[in-house]
């Protein structure tokens, strides 16, 4: 088979195809025939050394996979050999095969295409469970989104929109926000790129308050962090649940006072450990997700392909930062 390794540490030039012998799924894994794999951030962060896993070189990012169950390991009964299924995987997603455990395979229904079903369960998974289990978002409740145009900060859109939410949707550009409002988001706020002094971030907050209204946010998804946080949770409603997703723009330094002052929380959101400690919940969380899907009510927007033996170029336009929606690393 073919895969994409990571051999040295360093961004996407580094990454290497290479032919390595086909996979045998241990006792409890299945072996995919890969379709397609969704590019995430952290498949930047983790061939730098940058993510909260380090797994030993060398390695094949990619985090999410779908494709078809090519055999079965000693003892799986759940799944069957050419069973269409898109799996979780915090990295080899980016080859020809991959053996997974098979407790992290969803099967996935004939009508869903495989572009779709490899950029679903990280964004999706992420962003149900900030908003419902950490962020407790009701119907009625205003709902900001940073990042709205990135493969989360859409799902969080879709999601608040489900939920009932009234959504405001934030990025860096009108092309952007107009994705996002496309998605469901009831208004938008395009930001300008920081870094910002004391008064762009004075004047950036004011922004989010005028967008979200005299009550402010009650929760806000930060997607960014960076110098956009301290002015989101300046614009936050009293009591309201800031949600922290990840740093693109830097860890930002927030005054704590300024919660105080809001009587507000900080709420930090690591899916994929929430997904080990509490596999029950994140199996209830993905059987809601597939029903929402199966009734149109979310879809993830994949803007752009790329063959494997273009992974590399894919994550680096995923750090680009000018990619909208989901983009897919396919293997046919």
């Amino acid at each position: 088979m073919k895969a994409v390794l990571s051999k040295v540490v360093g961004g996407p030039e580094t990454l290497v195809l290479e032919d390595l012998p086909d996979p045998v799924p241990a006792p409890g894994q299945v072996l995919i025939d890969v379709k397609a794999c969704g590019v995430n951030y952290p498949d930047l962060l983790i061939i730098q050394d940058m993510y909260q896993f380090k797994p030993n070189r060398p390695f094949a990012p990619g985090g999410e996979v779908s494709g078809v169950v090519a055999a079965l390991g000693e003892g799986v009964t759940s799944l069957s050999v050419g069973q269409r299924v898109l799996a979780s995987t915090g990295w080899g997603g980016m080859a020809d095969k991959l053996a997974v455990e098979a407790a992290r395979c969803t099967p996935i229904p004939d009508a869903m295409p495989f572009d779709e079903a490899s950029a679903f369960i990280l964004t999706y998974g992420t962003s149900y469970y900030a908003l419902k289990d950490r962020g407790f978002l009701k119907p009625g409740q205003t709902l900001l989104v940073l990042g709205a145009a990135g493969g989360v900060g859409l799902a969080a859109v879709e999601l608040g929109k489900a939920m009932g939410a009234r959504v405001i949707a934030a990025a860096s550009s009108q092309e952007k926000v107009d994705l996002a409002i496309s998605r469901g988001a009831d208004a938008g706020v395009v930001y300008a790129r920081g870094p910002f002094d004391k008064d762009g971030q004075k004047a950036l907050a004011d922004q989010l308050k005028a967008a979200c209204g005299p009550n402010g946010w009650d929760v806000a998804y930060d997607a960014v962090g960076g110098d956009y946080s301290e002015a989101t949770i300046r614009a936050a409603g009293w009591g309201g649940r800031m949600l922290v997703i990840g740093f693109p723009s830097g860890i930002p330094k927030i005054p704590l006072n300024l919660t105080l002052l809001k009587s507000c929380d900080i709420v930090g959101v690591f899916w994929g450990a929430a997904v080990a400690r509490d596999p029950a919940g994140h199996a209830a969380n993905v059987r809601e997700l597939m029903d929402l899907y199966a009734a149109g009510k979310i879809r993830p927007y994949v803007s752009e392909r790329f063959p494997l033996e273009k992974a590399g170029d894919a994550i680096a336009h995923l750090a680009s930062r000018k990619a909208m929606g989901k983009v897919v690393v396919t293997t046919e």
